[in-house]
């Protein structure tokens, strides 16, 4: 029987990589070709790859289908990239939505690979590219930072209560501020390594600076959301941006019964929603169309927070327009922009049901 398509599902765990190869047959039915494990090291990963080009069907174009796993698929993911294979990394929740609607009960490593194979063969679902080596590194960095500045968010905390304790040991007061002054030095030595990376990176600095032109938006926050959408490198439009930062709305209706109130998500990147808090309340302050934007969805809500989250996803639609077109921001066409959006009664509906 004819075969229409094929595809390779890996199960990643820290140690072992569950392989399943599924081929889609003419009358719509799966069949499993073969099925392996192997080590998550270097040298099983090689014989991984001889097995699935033994196993392949050559006339058929195969993609091998991976959940992110962590850290722990990188390495197969970048030595799969490397080698030509047509890759797709899915994030865990939707493989496991798709596991709900079968009949499986029992759920093991290679049942988990099979499900991974047939959501691959039922979905079309972009190739994986490999990051930017300077994305890359500032993805970590800019991560590390934000541990770190929580970690001196407490700290502080810890102190201003050791200040107010009826008695306190001179000498703890004196190593609470020391960790302190060490973590601030820490997240000097990051933003001083973020900024030399783009220093030595031409093409990102010349972007990052046409970003940085957005009032309220620094240079630690565009490198942010660049680095964490990998210089929006799988997103085609900004309606998927949306979704990927969590700002999409959430809603269900059903009938006369069914009838929630509708929020964004917070499914997306979390990273990014927080990198943009402040720098919308200084849009806001600072510049024109997006303060006349926030005071006109604040008059028909009345809440704050919500108005401020509508300013924070259109910043983040801003970022992506100027690193697409490379230019600088122009406050007079997005003054226009806005005015013309107001009449839209389904742009103002949907913005109203933005909460946070």
């Amino acid at each position: 029987m004819k075969v229409l398509r094929q595809c390779c599902g890996i199960d990643v765990s820290m140690d072992a990589l569950d392989v399943v190869l599924i081929t889609l047959q003419e009358d719509f039915e799966l069949k499993i070709v073969s099925s392996g494990q192997f080590a998550n090291t270097k040298r099983d990963i090689k014989k991984l790859m001889n097995w699935v080009k033994r196993h392949q069907l050559n006339d058929l174009p195969l993609q091998v289908v991976m959940e992110a796993t962590g850290v722990y698929h990188e390495q197969l993911a970048y030595a799969l990239y490397d080698n030509g294979f047509e890759l797709a990394v899915v994030l865990p929740n939707k493989v496991a939505n798709y596991c709900r609607s079968t009949d499986v009960r029992r759920i093991d490593d290679k049942i988990s690979a099979r499900h991974i194979a047939e959501f691959g063969l039922l979905k079309k679902i972009d190739n994986w590219t490999k990051p930017d080596a300077s994305l890359l590194k500032l993805k970590g960095l800019s991560r590390e930072r934000e541990q770190l500045l929580n970690e001196r968010t407490r700290a502080k905390n810890q102190q201003h209560a050791k200040e107010h304790m009826a008695e306190v040991d001179k000498f703890t007061l004196k190593r609470a501020k020391q960790h302190i002054k060490f973590l601030d030095k820490l997240i000097d030595q990051i933003e001083t390594q973020m900024k030399d990376i783009v220093d030595q990176t031409p093409w990102l600095k010349k972007k990052i600076n046409y970003i940085c032109s957005l009032k309220g938006v620094g240079f630690i926050t565009a490198t942010i959301v660049i680095a964490e959408t990998n210089g929006f490198n799988l997103i085609r439009n900004s309606r998927q941006l949306v979704c990927y930062a969590g700002y999409d709305i959430n809603n269900k209706q059903s009938g006369t019964s069914v009838n929630t109130k509708a929020r964004i998500s917070h499914k997306g990147n979390k990273h990014i929603r927080k990198a943009l808090y402040f720098p919308a309340l200084t849009a806001v302050q600072h510049d024109e169309p997006l303060s006349n934007f926030y005071n006109r969805l604040f008059d028909r809500q009345k809440i704050k927070m919500k108005s401020y989250v509508a300013v924070q996803r259109k910043l983040l639609i801003l970022i992506y327009t100027l690193w697409k077109k490379e230019e600088r921001y122009n406050p007079e066409y997005c003054k226009d922009k806005f005015l013309l959006e107001q009449p839209r009664e389904a742009a103002l509906t949907e913005l109203d049901q933005v909460r946070s």
